[in-house]
């Protein structure tokens, strides 16, 4: 799994279950950051969404979901 795929199937869970647009999510999540394996062996990315408190709160469930299922990413 790679970060853009990842951004890709977070903006259309987030569309899907909260409507607005894709645009609109994308800019909120922003980017991940991914991380060296050896200094992050558990989980090697992060996103640091920047919207309002509500949209806030929706991503960082729905990160800690995608932590779960997708925990290293390839760059």
């Amino acid at each position: 799994m790679t970060a853009d795929k990842l951004i890709d199937l977070i903006v259309a869970r987030l569309v899907r279950d909260h409507g607005r647009s894709k645009h609109h999510w994308r800019r909120v999540v922003g980017p991940i950051r991914l991380y060296a394996r050896e200094t992050h062996p558990h989980c090697n990315w992060a996103a640091t969404p920047s919207g309002s408190f509500q949209e806030n709160a929706v991503i960082e469930t729905l990160l800690d979901d995608w932590r779960m299922r997708y925990p290293l990413l390839n760059g």
